[in-house]
């Protein structure tokens, strides 16, 4: 394969695999049926896994969005907020699950290890997620309240905002 061919393949596959949602918000709809694994390499079943409690996912469909979620794990934390929340990486097309490994590997360098089992990376369902939310914007984090059952209560998808994470916590049933 010369350089040329070899070029136009990889641009194929960059551009190929990654497709732009409309932003929509899904309060009252049951997030979608997806796999994804923690750091600590544990397979897990969304919504499933999360069945009995009430859950902040904040999903990040690129790098650039992990300063928005750092804010809101940052403003749950300092107002006492009495819930867990999942970071969910969440990657669509092929080109990314062939570096799933190095992927990984450069999220564990910079979250500490006892974080590892609350962030739950999906790779090969990513598609799905992103349309359910939308992916226009995508340096800003989607934040989704879960009820029991897997229904979305909360959604915000605008940024960081301390009237969004006073309107989260309204939400959440402590």
């Amino acid at each position: 394969m010369n350089k040329i061919t070899a070029l136009i393949l990889i641009a194929f596959i960059l551009i190929g695999c990654s497709t732009t949602y409309v932003n929509r918000n899904p309060v009252g709809e049951n997030f979608p049926t997806v796999n994804g694994q923690t750091l600590t390499e544990e397979e897990r079943e969304l919504p499933a896994y999360f069945k009995g409690s009430n859950v902040v996912l904040l999903l990040g469909y690129k790098q650039d969005s992990q300063f928005d979620i750092d804010r809101w794990l940052i403003g749950l934390d300092m107002t006492g907020t009495k819930i867990t929340a999942y970071e969910i990486p969440t990657i669509q097309g092929l080109f990314p699950r062939m570096f799933k490994s190095s992927i990984d590997n450069g999220m564990r360098k910079g979250i500490p290890k006892e974080l590892w089992g609350g962030v739950i990376t999906i790779y090969g369902d990513g598609a799905k997620v992103q349309e359910f939310t939308g992916n226009e914007n995508p340096n800003n984090a989607r934040v989704l309240l879960l009820d029991q059952e897997g229904k979305v209560i909360y959604f915000h998808d605008r940024g960081f905002s301390v009237q969004a994470l006073n309107e989260l916590r309204e939400e959440i049933i402590e």
